[in-house]
């Protein structure tokens, strides 16, 4: 496929991540439009009338304009994953979304957080980030003991959400060292077909 999909996005941004991933997995090619944020590029026109809430990234797939990493995860998964990544089985979405769910909320507000500070100088206190990051942490390790994936026996796009704030946890000095089941889910999703990484910054712990 020609790279008719662009995405405005800031190459360190785990939400961009998402979706390079995404598009990766599934085998698309894209265009990557880099939006320079230290100079707020993000926060004037044209960018606005792009994503009014000025974030990165934004999908433009021909013409069909999106904001919001999960909701373009979905977007990419029902016109171009034929249900690999999100099954029609009412049971298996409604966990895939409890984790999408997770990937805005818990896991935003803890390793997301405490990794902008350490990688952007966000102004934040890092030390109630990296504790709810490790209550966090603590709950998805549990989680897999039993299974390889978050929904279940196959990666879905509850991986493709949760995987890069995850990975880069260390970066925001939340080290993944007590968590066996989480370092091995990590290995698992490295593993898939059409994967791609994230850049690394020499911040932070090695994970």
């Amino acid at each position: 496929m020609s790279n008719a999909i662009k995405v405005y996005r800031h190459a360190l941004s785990g939400h961009c991540h998402r979706i390079e991933l995404m598009l990766s997995l599934l085998g698309l090619s894209a265009s990557f439009i880099d939006v320079d944020l230290a100079a707020g590029e993000h926060k004037v026109p044209p960018f606005l009338n792009l994503n009014a809430f000025a974030q990165v990234p934004v999908l433009d797939d021909q013409g069909v304009i999106l904001a919001d990493s999960n909701a373009i995860l979905v977007y990419l998964e029902r016109r171009y994953g034929a249900g690999r990544w999100l099954p029609d089985d009412p049971l298996i979405q409604a966990h895939v979304q409890r984790w999408l769910s997770v990937a805005a909320g818990p896991l935003a507000n803890s390793a997301m957080k405490a990794r902008l500070v350490t990688v952007f100088n966000a102004p934040f206190d890092p030390k109630p980030l990296i504790a709810d990051a490790h209550e966090l942490f603590k709950i998805v390790d549990a989680h897999l003991v039993n299974q390889p994936f978050l929904a279940g026996e196959q990666a879905t796009l509850a991986e493709v959400s949760l995987y890069s704030y995850i990975a880069h946890a260390p970066e925001g000095n939340v080290s993944l060292e007590p968590y066996p089941h989480i370092r091995d889910w990590l290995q698992r999703i490295e593993s898939l077909d059409g994967f791609v990484p994230m850049g690394v910054t020499k911040v932070g712990l090695v994970r």
